[in-house]
C-alpha cells in the first residue's frame, strides 16, 4: 500500500537525497548547489536548493541560519514567479516559527503556504502546510480545533499512499489520545506508525514512533526497561541522522521514564542534558518541558519547597505567554502532585533558584 518514504523538501538537483540522509550531508550538498545556482543566475534552482539548506539548518538547531535561508529561498522563488517554491519556503519559515514558539506567526505563514500551494497546484506542499497548522494547534493543546484536520490529512495521506505523511498524522493523533488518557488507542496508532515507517524506511518517523511507544509502556504498564530499550534504539537513529531536536526530546522522554520509576537522580541528569540541548537550539517548548521535569526531580530529591514553588510559578507564566495550554496543565498537575499551592504567574523569580527559563520564553518535531 505504501511506497518508500521520500523527502519532498529536497528539490531540484537535490531530489537524489534520501529522507534518511544525514543533515550534515544535506546541508553540504544544498549549500554547494545553492552557490552554483546563484552563480548561474537560476533563481528557481536557488529557491529550491535554498529550501534544503533552510531545513537542514532548522533540524540541526541553527535558528538564525535557518531564518536567513528560508527568507532567501522565498525571495528567489518570488523573483522566479514560482508559486510552489514560494509555498515551500513559507512552509519552512512557519515550521521554524513553531519550533521557536512563535505560534501565531507559525499559523500565519503555514496558512499562506497552504494557500499558495493550492494556487500553484502543488498538493504536497498544501498537505504539508495544513499538517503544520494542525501540529501547531496540537502542541498548543487545542485538540478540538485541529482533531478533525489531523483525521482529514491522515485520510488523504492513506489514499495517496504517502508513507511519511501517514506516519506523521498517525503520530499526531496518537499523541492527542495519549494526552487524553486513551493509552490503548494511542499505543495501537504509534505501533501502526512504527510499522509503516519501518517498511517505508522512514527512520525519522520510526524514531518518533518508538518514543511514543516507550512513553505509553512506561506510563500505562510501568515497563521501564522495555521503554528505555526503545528509546535507545530511537537515539541511535537520531545520532546517525544528526536529528538534534528529536534527540533532545528523546532525552527528555528518557527523563520522564526514569522519573516515573522513582529513579529521580538519573531523571535529573537526563532532564539537565535535555535542557542544555533545547536551550542551544532556542526551542522554548522543549526547554519548558525539560525545566518542568527537572523541577519535579529536584523536588523529589529534597530541594527547598519555596524554590520549587517559585520555579513552577515562573514556568506557568512562561507557558501562558507561549500559549501552550496542555503544557500549562502539566504544571498544574505537578503543583498538585508535589502538594504546592498554585501561585499567580511571576515574571521572574528570586536569584539563586537555579533552573529558570532564561532565553527564549517568547519563542516545536
Amino acid at each position: 500500500m505504501y511506497g518508500k518514504a521520500f523527502a519532498p523538501e529536497y528539490q531540484g538537483a537535490l531530489t537524489t537525497l534520501s529522507v534518511n540522509s544525514s543533515l550534515v550531508d544535506v546541508l553540504a550538498a544544498g549549500t554547494e548547489q545553492l552557490r552554483a545556482a546563484e552563480r548561474s543566475g537560476s533563481r528557481g534552482e536557488a529557491a529550491r536548493s535554498g529550501l534544503a539548506v533552510a531545513e537542514a539548518h532548522r533540524r540541526l538547531g541553527h535558528v538564525a541560519d535557518a531564518e536567513r535561508a528560508w527568507r532567501a529561498s522565498y525571495r528567489a522563488a518570488r523573483e522566479a514567479e514560482d508559486l510552489g517554491a514560494m509555498a515551500w519556503a513559507l512552509w519552512s519559515g512557519g515550521t521554524l516559527a513553531r519550533q521557536r514558539g512563535a505560534l501565531a506567526l507559525a499559523w500565519r505563514l503555514l496558512g499562506l503556504a497552504a494557500e499558495l500551494g493550492e494556487r500553484g497546484g502543488d498538493i504536497v506542499v498544501r498537505g504539508y502546510s495544513l499538517a503544520g497548522m494542525a501540529e501547531t494547534g496540537r502542541i498548543q493543546g487545542d485538540y478540538a480545533a485541529v482533531g478533525a484536520l489531523h483525521e482529514q490529512l491522515l485520510a488523504e495521506a492513506r489514499k495517496r499512499g504517502e508513507a511519511r505523511h501517514t506516519v506523521w498524522a498517525l503520530e499526531g493523533i496518537a499523541q492527542m489520545h495519549r494526552n487524553n488518557g486513551a493509552y490503548d488507542t494511542a499505543y495501537a496508532m504509534f505501533e501502526e506508525a512504527a510499522g509503516i515507517a519501518r517498511r517505508a524506511d522512514d527512520r525519522r518517523g520510526h524514531a518518533w514512533a518508538l518514543r511514543g511507544l516507550a512513553d505509553i509502556l512506561s506510563a500505562r504498564d510501568g515497563a521501564t526497561e522495555r521503554a528505555l530499550e526503545l528509546l535507545s534504539e530511537a537515539e541511535a537513529t537520531c545520532r546517525r541522522m544528526n536529528l538534534s531536536s528529536a534527540l533532545a526530546y528523546n532525552h527528555k522522554m528518557r527523563g520522564n521514564v526514569l522519573y516515573r520509576a522513582g529513579r529521580y537522580a538519573q531523571a535529573r541528569d537526563l532532564y539537565t542534558q535535555a535542557l542544555d540541548e533545547f536551550r542551544t537550539m532556542d526551542e522554548p517548548r522543549g526547554t519548558a518541558l525539560a525545566r518542568l521535569g527537572l523541577v519535579k526531580s529536584l523536588a523529589r530529591l529534597g530541594r527547598d519547597r519555596a524554590k520549587t514553588a517559585a520555579d513552577l510559578a515562573e514556568l506557568a507564566g512562561d507557558l501562558e505567554r507561549i500559549g501552550l495550554r496542555h503544557a500549562r496543565r502539566m504544571v498544574s498537575r505537578a503543583q498538585s502532585e508535589l502538594g504546592i499551592e498554585a501561585e499567580p504567574p511571576r515574571e521572574a523569580v528570586a536569584a539563586g533558584v537555579g533552573v529558570g527559563g532564561g532565553k527564549g520564553s517568547e519563542a516545536g518535531r
